[in-house]
This record gives structure tokens, sequence and C-alpha cells, in this order.
């Protein structure tokens, strides 16, 4: 998993100029600062990427990969939950497996008008890749064709740890 890390880190310090609040930038860059200057050992601060998403579409690489999403953004089992049900209902799809999960919050009645979600994927070799959306309606999940809509009411199961 130090591979996905490393890849996820590297995408979070591009798009956490874009997206985070200035206040989650001030907080990180003076810890890296502080680190640097005062103490090796020191922990870098981790952004808060909660507070500038709604929504997290995580790529269902594999219970290991959402495990480590969720702990490095920590993440609530609800925020996750979209992913892990994507996993279980059809497995890892690859890259497409983020449109999957997107498609499970909206059947779930999830997305709201300007709801921002963060969908997150990784490619071969660990590549990383993020796309930023912003709802622009509430969406119905009565009134759309969504893959989920057959049986999402069955979901979440329990998917033991």
């Amino acid at each position: 998993m130090n591979a996905a890390g490393f890849a996820l880190k590297a995408n979070i310090m591009t798009l956490g100029k874009s997206v985070l609040p200035l206040l989650e930038q001030l907080k990180y860059v003076s810890t890296l600062l502080a680190k640097k200057y005062f103490n090796n050992k020191m922990k870098i601060y981790t952004p808060d990427f909660k507070s500038c998403f709604e929504h997290f579409c995580i790529h269902t690489g594999g219970k290991a990969v959402q495990d480590e999403i969720q702990k490095v953004l920590g993440l609530s089992d609800w925020q996750i939950e979209p992913s892990r049900m994507t996993l279980y209902r059809y497995g890892n799809t690859s890259s497409s497996s983020v449109w999957y999960v997107l498609a499970y919050c909206e059947a779930k009645g999830r997305i709201r008008k300007s709801d921002r979600i963060w969908q997150i994927a990784f490619g071969s070799g660990f590549k990383c890749n993020t796309a930023v959306w912003c709802a622009l309606r509430n969406v119905d999940p009565i009134k759309e064709i969504n893959p989920w809509s057959d049986e999402v009411q069955d979901f979440p199961v329990n998917v033991s740890k």
C-alpha cells in the first residue's frame, strides 16, 4: 500500500492548492515548515478534505486500498460505504468503478444541488487521478436510470472487516 499511498499523496498535494480552504492550507504549510526547520520527526498535518467535499467516490481496487484511503483521509464508514458496496456488488471494475460509486450515491438520494464530489481512481503502476464535481441539481433516484436502481434498497450490506 506504500505505492498507492505515495500516488495519493502526490495527487493530494496538487489538488489541495485548488480546493482546500485557506485555513487548511496554512495548517499544512506551517507543519511542513516546522518539520523542516525545528523538528524533523514531527508529523505533517493531513488536510481535512471533508471540509471541501460532501462525497468521496473512491476506486474499488480492493479492501486494502479502501481501508488505506479511509484511514489517510479520515473518512467515516458512511463516506466509504459507496466504494465498499460497489466492490461488493460489481468487484474491481478498474477505472469505471468510480462511476458505479457515484451511481450508488445518486441511487441512495445523497447527491444534492451544490454538493461537491471527489472521484479518486488508481491506474496501473499506481497512478492516481482525481475528478472534482459540483452537483448542478438534486438527483432524484426515482426519476433517474441507474445501475443500482433495481436493488439499492438492499444496501448497505454487512461486509466483514
